[in-house]
């Protein structure tokens, strides 16, 4: 779940079968009860008709908490951690790093830190796109050493400058404002 409006999807199903829940978080629930065979099947199969699935696995679970301390911190939070992403990821799942990375790895196919470049370039596109902030505001609120930096990474994982990718949305826009 990497929205809010999954976390609402979730609430209203568990309500709609009378499961009780303690906490529903990002990619989470937490019951109260244990709920029988049938329930858990009723509850995977409401959930896959609005998009969503159940996590039966371990290794599948510890990605999704990974993946969701990631989208978090990139998305959710209003500046990034101080500490090394690898500090806050291991200290918000209580696991040793290194394990966490290899799992990740073998399960994902790509390491942490490309999944957390590929999520901070997602969010530059997204302060780009509001036009509040500057290219130097951007690479100082995303924790990039450099405008040069970030350029780099924007450029390697989009193809495209950030310039060109701003310049893009405003001829998009101008030529909507022409139809």
């Amino acid at each position: 779940m990497v929205s809010l409006r999954c976390k609402m999807v979730v609430r209203d199903e568990l309500d709609n079968l009378g499961l009780k829940y303690a906490s529903i978080e990002l990619g989470m629930v937490e019951l109260v009860d244990d709920i029988s065979a049938n329930d858990r099947e009723n509850l995977k199969n409401r959930l896959m008709r609005s998009g969503l699935i159940v996590l039966d696995d371990k290794k599948s679970i510890l990605i999704e908490k990974i993946k969701n301390v990631i989208i978090e911190m990139i998305h959710y939070s209003e500046s990034l951690p101080k500490v090394n992403y690898s500090d806050h990821i291991s200290e918000k799942l209580n696991q040793n790093y290194t394990y966490l990375s290899n799992t990740f790895s073998e399960v994902k196919g790509i390491t942490i830190q490309q999944y957390i470049i590929i999520h901070k370039i997602e969010r530059v596109k997204e302060l780009l796109l509001y036009d509040q902030l500057t290219l130097t505001e951007i690479a100082y609120r995303m924790q990039y050493s450099s405008v040069a930096h970030l350029s780099n990474q924007f450029k390697k994982v989009t193809g495209l400058s950030p310039s060109f990718y701003k310049d893009l949305k405003e001829k998009r826009n101008s030529n909507l404002e022409n139809l």
